[in-house]
């Protein structure tokens, strides 16, 4: 099989520059005195110039061009994790993905708004300049509205599919670690499948659980479909699966789902590709201390973090993929995944996992989040990269194969209308300074936001609220 794991990383053009012509001057004084002067003149008018053409290549928005996609292929575009600073930068993703790739849909991989804290981009908004003293209370009714209005709404009639992370379970919108809710997903997720009905049972997945007879209750009862936290749909040849890891297991119920799908697929000459997304990377990946089979979680919440099952389910779904790619072997299987504050592309390729063994598989947390460093074992990857913005675009052939390649955004890509919204300085605090970095021996923040960072504190179920249409 040739590998589709590599990155291309997306071209910009180069700005020219002028070129000053030669000046001429004479051999008498008067004339070599005017030219100096002219000179000077002509020196400061150029500074200014490029000091002009440096202000406006860090504050202006690029002028990217459209790059058509090859014959008979089509694109989709696909990231995660958009807290913090998302409000500034999925708009961002938003407007550059239609201007230069047309994609066919966007799929966000979960993690939409900090919970646990207030995020910097909702204290900073309407320019606020030293951060609004939200109430927890208050924040946790505006969060979700927030992420509809300002991260959902800027895609316009691009389909939107959506995933759920972690911070879409935690309390108060799902329940306690060690909770028994939190073993069933269902269950624990059951406020953000409520308040997102309309994007997770959109007509496309509709019609594809009608067509699959894919209902609520068991048959020969009359179908009833509704909203629920995993999915999946066929598109151009590709079988596109979500799967709900965020509250670190998947449980029976999804799982078998999950290898039924597999087996139609195996059974349907139609479907040529398997892309699988999810929140948290599957086990034993490079970026196994963020991921299911978590060890870091067992340190922190002990017995209440249930490893054996996070680990037993994640090595379940794995090997039903891998034993498809083995028995399918002119298909195609891809895994999507984020969590992890980062993009690195080739997170199977561990040293513990044979080369046969291996899945194609992506990290591509960066629509907003605080950045992470990179895990040691990073340089296994075929490429890992942190401290950045940007979208993964996957274009698909007509057989079905898919290539990926990860696009950057910078300050100048925000839309001039989010600009509007922020002071100027708090638009470069989310490019300079919202990551983790290492001061003596702990993990924090660079140069934080005064903001309210204690919201977990609050146990009080927050309200469902509709969103606006």
């Amino acid at each position: 099989m040739v590998d589709q794991n590599q990155v291309k990383p997306a071209q910009t053009d180069s700005q020219k520059k002028d070129v000053s012509k030669p000046v001429h001057t004479g051999s008498k004084l008067p004339r070599m005195f005017f030219v100096l002067v002219l000179l000077a003149i002509l020196g400061l008018a150029g500074l200014l110039l490029l000091n002009y053409r440096g202000t406006q290549e860090v504050f202006a928005t690029k002028q990217s061009k459209f790059v058509p996609p090859e014959q008979a292929t089509w694109r989709f575009i696909v990231s995660g994790d958009s807290r913090n600073c998302g409000d500034i930068v999925m708009p961002a993703i938003a407007a550059h993905s239609a201007k230069n790739y047309q994609p066919s849909f966007y799929w966000h991989l979960g993690d939409l708004r900090a919970i646990y804290m207030v995020d910097e981009d909702m204290a900073f908004a309407e320019r606020e300049p030293n951060g609004k003293k939200l109430a927890c209370s208050d924040y946790l009714k505006q969060a979700w509205p927030d992420f509809v209005k300002n991260q959902i709404y800027p895609f316009g009639k691009t389909p939107f599919y959506l995933g759920l992370g972690n911070h879409e379970v935690i309390p108060p919108k799902g329940y306690p670690q060690g909770s028994p809710q939190t073993m069933q997903p269902e269950v624990n997720s059951a406020q953000f499948t409520s308040y997102f009905a309309d994007w997770l049972l959109p007509p496309v997945l509709k019609a594809q659980r009608v067509k699959d007879h894919d209902c609520d209750n068991p048959s020969p009862a009359p179908c009833v479909i509704s909203a629920r936290n995993y999915y999946h749909w066929i598109q151009g040849g590709v079988d596109f699966i979500y799967l709900d890891n965020a509250s670190n297991v998947m449980g029976q119920r999804q799982l078998d789902w999950f290898k039924g799908r597999l087996e139609k697929a195996k059974k349907d000459a139609s479907v040529r590709t398997i892309i699988v997304g999810m929140h948290e990377a599957l086990p034993d990946s490079i970026s196994t201390e963020h991921a299911m089979c978590d060890p870091d979680l067992v340190k922190r919440y002990k017995e209440k973090y249930p490893y054996k099952q996070s680990c037993d389910d994640g090595r379940e779904a794995y090997r039903a993929l891998l034993d498809f790619q083995n028995q399918e072997p002119e298909k195609h299987v891809f895994v999507l995944a984020s969590h992890s504050h980062y993009f690195m592309d080739g997170i199977f390729k561990t040293d513990k996992t044979p080369v046969p063994d291996r899945l194609h598989g992506w990290i591509v947390g960066t629509a907003g989040a605080v950045r992470y460093g990179l895990p040691p074992d990073s340089y296994l990857s075929n490429f890992a990269e942190t401290g950045i913005y940007g979208y993964l675009v996957g274009t698909v052939d007509a057989n079905g194969n898919a290539d990926f390649q990860f696009q950057h955004l910078a300050e100048g890509d925000i839309p001039p209308d989010v600009r509007k919204r922020y002071q100027p300085t708090f638009v470069n605090w989310c490019f300079a300074h919202n990551k983790l970095v290492q001061k003596d021996d702990k993990i924090e923040p660079s140069n934080p936001l005064p903001t309210n960072n204690n919201c977990a504190a609050t146990t009080a179920v927050a309200p469902v609220v509709s969103p606006e249409k």
